[in-house]
């Protein structure tokens, strides 16, 4: 079968002669409809990532419907419509075990330790099967909408982190796919005005004519800061969350917030310079409280189907391409270029 591997930083290739796996004992085995993309696949593909285990079939934002049951699984039956977890926790750690699922230290990931989703077939490991991360996807809900639950669920985690909530004036920095969500489900908890900040003119368009917030500001044509102050009457945000691998954009966030306000670094930064600039008296002063967020739980991934399929935080629209699986490197130059919001390969 034809898949898109990753063998080193710079060398991904698709091939045409791969096998097609088998599911094992405790296995299930998927056709793949929907792999969308994010911004760590063009990290990936270009730089590579320090947890991948080469050579490796990407993709990690998977959904599709089951082809074969493997011996010992219950519960499952060909035919069904799933939805995989990327980030797979152990289930036994003392952070598991305590709720904690999305810092677990054993945590393992599709497409980096196990063959992904660019390829037509997939099986999902008895890892996924054994913390409840193989997901049915609800009457209703397109394969295409369910690869997005994954990068939703991980939106989910931070603003269940960061306690969104009724009344809330929120900024979110940066308009991709994860910034589009983040004002989506902010309003979805009851956000009272939500502003979208972006450098680029053009992303920030797309974004804004698609989830509309309350004020777009191009960073790149006036001080966010002042902006967001001067919406506010100069009281500044409740709650700002960074959806951009971009330091500046977490220093000017912080500036942008009320006495007693919350920041979420939603986006990490690049290895090679992870640090901010941190007004401490700022945050003293003003009583700030700055939050992290790593990734999603299972639990975060059927809370993000659940939302799709009731409608609360619709995702159709955010899909702005879909792709066959030989267009996949066309793919990786809209993500990298931001040309589109979501990509979707349909292998």
């Amino acid at each position: 079968m034809k898949v898109f591997r990753f063998y080193a930083p710079g060398d991904v290739r698709i091939e045409d002669d791969y096998p097609e796996p088998v599911a094992g004992p405790g296995e299930v085995k998927i056709r793949v409809r929907a792999c969308s993309m994010c911004g760590t696949d063009v990290k990936i593909s270009t730089s590579g990532h320090q947890r991948m285990r080469p050579p490796r079939v990407m993709g990690h934002e998977i959904a599709g419907e089951i082809v074969e049951v493997g011996e010992g699984v219950t519960g499952w039956a060909e035919g069904d419509r799933v939805q995989v977890i990327a980030a797979i926790p152990c289930g036994h750690c003392e952070f598991c075990t305590s709720g904690l699922q999305t810092i677990c230290p054993n945590q393992l990931s599709m497409g980096y330790d196990f063959d992904g989703g660019f390829a037509p077939y997939m099986v999902v490991p008895r890892e996924v099967l054994a913390v409840d991360g193989l997901n049915r996807i609800p009457d209703g809900v397109s394969f295409a909408e369910a690869s997005v639950s994954e990068p939703f669920a991980c939106a989910i985690n931070a603003q269940e982190l960061v306690d969104t909530h009724e009344g809330d004036v929120v900024v979110v920095v940066g308009s991709g796919p994860i910034g589009c969500l983040h004002v989506r489900l902010a309003r979805a908890r009851g956000a009272g005005e939500v502003y979208l900040v972006e450098l680029s003119r053009d992303r920030l368009d797309l974004a804004a004519q698609i989830v509309k917030p309350d004020a777009a500001i191009c960073s790149a044509e006036t001080d966010p800061i002042q902006a967001v102050l001067d919406l506010t009457g100069g009281k500044g945000v409740s709650l700002a969350i960074t959806a951009a691998a971009s330091g500046a954009a977490q220093e000017q966030a912080l500036r942008m917030l009320a006495p007693r306000g919350r920041i979420s670094l939603f986006g990490g930064l690049p290895k090679d310079k992870p640090t901010i600039t941190l007004d401490s008296n700022l945050v003293h002063y003003r009583e700030l409280s700055i939050w992290g967020a790593n990734g999603s739980s299972p639990a975060h991934n059927k809370q993000a189907l659940a939302h799709i399929a009731d409608g609360s935080v619709p995702v159709a629209d955010l899909i702005t391409h879909r792709l066959p699986l030989e267009a996949i490197r066309d793919g990786l130059d809209i993500v990298r270029a931001g040309t589109g919001i979501k990509v979707t390969i349909e292998p």
